[in-house]
Formats: structure tokens, C-alpha cells, sequence
């Protein structure tokens, strides 16, 4: 094989599914990576006594760094030893409620949309999790906002469809496990 197609050979191997930055990832390798999950935490996120009990249910190690876009995101090592990071392909954007999210989609809209824009561009899945929150509740206008209800859940759907989002709901209690969940399921993906 010449030198040449010997280096696109080695380039085509690395888009084909099981390898990832050059090392190869069978099953097993995947559960030895999965023990060295970590959950990347944005350097923006204020530092409260609910982040800190958050931060404690996760389970895992956490490191807090800045990230370009969400609030968590995750990273494990390779076999090779090298960090492969979720940073640049997913991450979760956290509210603490509807109302925070109302003001997201009025007084912060435009820096709410520059933070969606980015994971578009960087192709990647920016998950929306509103705490303390249900549909029924938006459409039915139970949150301290004048934003009307129908102004946020078609905002919200729009966001869906505009940046191929998804909106989780949760109660703060559950908000620890689903993002360990969903970052998890993304790494293993």
C-alpha cells in the first residue's frame, strides 16, 4: 500500500462507528471508559446551597469548567488515555423554573438565542431542562411572567423545532439524575 493510501486509510478507519479520536471502542472498552465519567459543570453556574446538593447526587467526579454553550456537559478517558469530551456535542442547558425561562424568551432573548446558535454551529444537542415546570403549567400561564401563555409554549416549540432542542421537565429533586442520565446515555451514543 503507498504511503498515501496507507494515510487515508487510517483517516477513513476513524470515521467508521466503534472508533473514536484513533482508539478503537468495543463494549468492554466502552465500560472501562464509562468508570472515568465525568460531569463538566459551567464556571457561570452560581454557586448556591441547591447547586451544591446537586452537584453531590451526580455520583461521579465534576469538574467545573468554562463551556462554550449549557450548563453540564461530560467527558471520560479513552483507552489511549485521552479525554473525549462532550463538551463540543452535547450539553444541558439548566432553568430553574418557568419563569426564569419566560424571562429567557423576553429580557434574555437575544443572548438565550446566541447560546442556541452556538451548539448549532458547533452541530451539536443543547437539551433545554426547565425545573419546577410542566406543559400543563405553561399553557396554562402558572409562572410569574407577563410573557403570555401562549407567547412562551409557542417559543418553546419553536426552539424545538429551530434548533433541533429537546425540553426536559423536572422536579428539582430529579434534576441531579437526569442530567447524569442523559449525559450518560449521550456518552454511550
Amino acid at each position: 500500500i503507498a504511503r498515501s493510501d496507507r494515510r487515508s486509510w487510517r483517516a477513513d478507519l476513524c470515521t467508521i462507528p466503534g472508533w473514536i479520536g484513533g482508539d478503537f471502542i468495543d463494549s468492554q472498552s466502552v465500560k472501562d471508559c464509562l468508570k472515568s465519567f465525568t460531569i463538566l459543570v459551567d464556571s457561570r453556574e452560581h454557586d448556591t446551597e441547591k447547586y451544591r446538593a446537586r452537584i453531590c447526587k451526580f455520583g461521579c467526579p465534576v469538574i467545573k469548567t468554562k463551556l462554550d454553550f449549557g450548563d453540564y456537559s461530560a467527558q471520560c478517558e479513552l483507552p489511549s488515555g485521552v479525554l473525549f469530551s462532550l463538551a463540543d456535542k452535547a450539553a444541558i442547558e439548566r432553568k430553574m423554573s418557568l419563569d426564569e425561562t419566560a424571562n429567557c424568551y423576553t429580557t434574555s432573548r437575544d443572548r438565550f438565542k446566541r447560546e442556541f446558535e452556538r451548539a448549532q454551529a458547533a452541530d451539536a444537542k443543547l437539551y433545554l431542562l426547565v425545573e419546577q415546570a410542566t406543559w400543563e403549567k405553561a399553557y396554562t400561564g402558572q409562572y410569574r411572567s407577563q410573557m403570555k401563555p401562549n407567547a412562551l409554549t409557542a417559543s418553546m416549540t419553536t426552539w424545538m423545532a429551530r434548533y433541533d432542542s429537546q425540553i426536559l421537565m423536572c422536579h428539582p429533586d430529579t434534576t441531579a439524575r437526569l442530567i447524569y442520565d442523559v449525559l450518560y446515555r449521550e456518552m454511550i451514543e
